[in-house]
């Protein structure tokens, strides 16, 4: 199938069955998020992957008791983090120069322009754009999950403060921004598994300038 095929097959899911997704699967779909585009390269997100039920049972209230949280075999949250730091950007471009076998300092310039930008904004601003980034990576990850027939299922509507408390983040400089629950729907009894995918026309979606 085509990736566009793949992603009018891919619906959000509301109720899952429990059955597994094989773990080379969600590593595909991981694996897409993590090659995911991001500004300067930078990366400031991470992928945090949920198998267990007793945590996962714990972080469905968090979620306003959707069902997916615990019938979905993986949970993924996307956390980004809270603010950008001179060691982070130091510790990126040393990784990116070692990797491409440049010299020690070759980014410098760049970086030290970047930075310069970055310290004259406020940690709001820096969420703001870490937060951006992260869903670079969520839509790739459910193109992926689409293409690999696994269901999946966004999911904003949790309370991030105490999610963000239950798992820790904010030991790890990180916040939540969304969810992705991974399974395989229960077409009994989910109700939006009929309904016909809903866009806008490409008419009424794309502003031609010519």
């Amino acid at each position: 199938m085509s990736l566009l095929e793949d992603l009018k097959w891919r619906y959000a899911t509301k109720k899952m069955n429990g059955q597994a997704v094989a773990q080379e699967k969600v590593d595909y779909i991981i694996e897409a998020a993590r090659l995911a585009p991001t500004s300067s390269g930078l990366q400031p997100f991470k992928v945090i992957q949920i198998t267990d039920p007793e945590l996962k049972a714990k972080i469905q209230p968090i979620a306003y008791g959707q069902s997916q949280i615990v019938d979905c075999s993986h949970l993924l949250v996307f956390a980004a983090y809270d603010r950008y730091t001179q060691e982070y950007l130091d510790k990126v471009f040393e990784y990116s120069e070692k990797e491409r076998n440049l010299p020690a300092g070759f980014s410098n310039d760049y970086k030290n322009m970047l930075w310069s930008k970055l310290s004259q904004q406020t940690q709001e601003e820096h969420f703001n754009h870490t937060a951006r980034q992260a869903y670079i990576g969520f839509g790739l990850a459910i193109a992926a999950a689409a293409e690999q027939k696994v269901d999946a299922t966004p999911m904003e509507g949790f309370d991030n403060e105490q999610l963000d408390k239950l798992l820790g983040l904010d030991k790890l400089g990180l916040k939540s921004v969304t969810l992705l629950a991974l399974g395989y729907r229960d077409e009994a009894n989910d109700w939006n598994v009929k309904l016909k995918k809903v866009r806008f026309s490409k008419e009424d979606f794309v502003i031609h300038l010519n």
